[in-house]
Formats: structure tokens, C-alpha cells, sequence
């Protein structure tokens, strides 16, 4: 069981991630959920051999609750982010009546600008061969 779930998790991953590397933000979105849930699926394989509940007066082997919580906190803290991105693509989607992510017009100035600044400015060893010989050098 744990080999299947083992594959399962790793095609949720995979799938998850392939999808946030497109430009759609609905494929963003639907990634980002097969990989929050790939992660509660990977969380549920580390928490060990499945056992009791662990209830005051139960005996046996007794299930670990601390990964069952994680989970619990990751589907919610997940339903909260994804509802959060799906406001996100509606605003998009009723200003521009796409989905797709464009580049950033303005980032992209800027980034030019920082790259000619920096070729505009000399560097530390053309700062050295610009200064004049010291006497000391020019008499020998």
C-alpha cells in the first residue's frame, strides 16, 4: 500500500508542478492544489503504521495524531490560498477577459535600467589603473 501511495504522490508532484509552469493562472491554480495535496498525501505516508485512535482507554498500537493534524491544518490553510487565487483569476479575468500572466512591462525597464547603470559604472580594478603613478614609480 505504501508503494501506491508512494507513486501517487510523486504523480501529484509531478503533475502539480507542471501545471504551475504554465502561463494560465486557472493551470496555476489547479497545480498548486495537486501540489498541496500531494504534500498532505506525502505527510499521511510519514505518519507511520496506521493504529487506534488514540482515546483514553483504548489499548493497542496506537496511530501517531500529530500528522493527521498537520494535514488538517494544510487543507484548510490550502482552501483558504486557493480561494484567495481564484479571486485573483475572476479579477483578472473580468479586466483583461484572459487568464494568461503577461510579463511586467515596468520590471523589465527597470531591470534595463540597472544593467546599463551598472555597465555605465566603473568597477574597482578600473578605478586602480586610472590612478596617476606615484613618484616613487615614476623614478625608477
Amino acid at each position: 500500500m505504501s508503494f501506491a501511495l508512494s507513486v501517487l504522490t510523486g504523480l501529484l508532484f509531478a503533475g502539480g508542478l507542471y501545471l504551475m509552469t504554465h502561463r494560465s493562472l486557472t493551470r496555476i491554480i489547479i497545480g498548486f492544489g495537486l501540489l498541496g495535496n500531494g504534500v498532505n498525501l506525502l505527510l499521511l505516508i510519514t505518519g507511520g503504521p496506521p493504529g487506534e485512535a488514540p482515546i483514553l482507554g483504548r489499548t493497542g498500537e496506537l496511530a501517531d495524531s500529530l500528522p493527521q493534524a498537520l494535514i488538517l491544518t494544510s487543507i484548510v490553510i490550502g482552501f483558504a490560498l486557493v480561494s484567495f487565487m481564484l479571486a485573483l483569476a475572476w479579477r483578472s479575468w473580468t479586466i483583461d477577459g484572459s487568464d494568461d500572466v503577461e510579463d511586467d512591462v515596468e520590471d523589465r525597464r527597470v531591470a534595463r535600467a540597472v544593467r546599463r547603470a551598472e555597465s555605465d559604472r566603473p568597477r574597482d580594478d578600473d578605478i586602480e589603473s586610472m590612478d596617476p603613478p606615484s613618484p616613487q614609480e615614476s623614478t625608477s
